[in-house]
């Protein structure tokens, strides 16, 4: 009877971890470029009793077994990587990659960090930044009396200077891809670092060799789907219910169990 209290109390657990992923998913619905996770469950070992296979006294062998389960655990949650729906702003600095990749930029301490929020600004020295400050790389520099600003679907950034009518390019907007993009580290403000599970960063031009296109006046919602989660939230809510109830009923069996006694 203490293996199913035991037992539940994994089940409770499991589905408190998947309502923490859906509740995140959720707060994030609106979030620039946010990818939703999923939650991975494995079962535990199985205590066997008698195990399948075994030798009989007839000399036949044990065509099944007897294994009881002892629980269940949280294997992963998986980042799933799908395209998030296309948002016109019309603001010039505002990208969307639509595909793979990611943009590349540079943190405080000089290491790179990757994302795929494309709201782009320009600081006071004119370099391309993040809402966070965060230098894009490769940097590239806006002038002060451009009148426009274009960036096509291959990155390239020109703009029109003063009372030019041809434009100057000055500039080029890179992505890079991973071989396990689930395989990154997401460290916040919509940014994600390698590891060794992603692989090294592979750096290319946008619209060549795998690598998605830039669109320029369009941000790239989240991929969450919110009638996906209202449905997992449902699923783990009964399940919780669920073992809980397994746990009141052992509990009772247990009492009932020592009134005998």
């Amino acid at each position: 009877m203490l293996r199913s209290l035991t037992t539940a109390a994994t089940g409770m657990i499991a589905q408190q971890n998947y309502l923490d992923v859906i509740a995140n998913n959720v707060a994030n619905v609106n979030t620039t470029g946010f990818k939703k996770v999923r939650v991975e469950f494995q079962d535990l070992l199985s205590q066997a009793a008698r195990t399948p296979g075994a030798l009989m006294n007839q000399g036949t062998y044990q065509p099944v077994g007897v294994e009881i389960g002892l629980g269940v655990k949280t294997a992963a949650t998986t980042r799933i990587f799908g395209q998030g729906i296309a948002i016109s702003t019309g603001r010039n600095m505002d990208v969307e990659i639509e595909g793979e990749g990611f943009l590349q930029v540079m943190k405080e301490d000089g290491s790179l960090a990757y994302t795929r929020d494309g709201c782009l600004q320009i600081d006071a020295m004119g370099q391309v930044c993040t809402n966070d400050g965060l230098l894009v790389q490769p940097a590239m520099t806006i002038p002060r009396d451009c009148s426009e600003i274009t960036i096509t679907q291959d990155g390239t950034v020109s703009v029109k200077l003063g009372g030019e009518t041809t434009q100057t390019v000055v500039g080029q907007l890179q992505l890079v891809k991973f071989q396990n993009p689930s395989g990154l580290l997401s460290i916040g403000h919509n940014l994600y670092s390698e590891t060794q599970a992603s692989g090294n960063p592979i750096q290319g031009t946008p619209g060549q060799n795998g690598m998605g296109y830039i669109i320029q006046g369009f941000l790239e919602g989240s991929n969450v789907q919110i009638v996906d989660e209202l449905i997992g939230l449902i699923k783990a809510e009964r399940a919780f219910e669920s073992n809980s109830k397994i746990i009141k009923t052992s509990s009772e069996i247990l009492q009932l169990t020592n009134n005998l006694s």
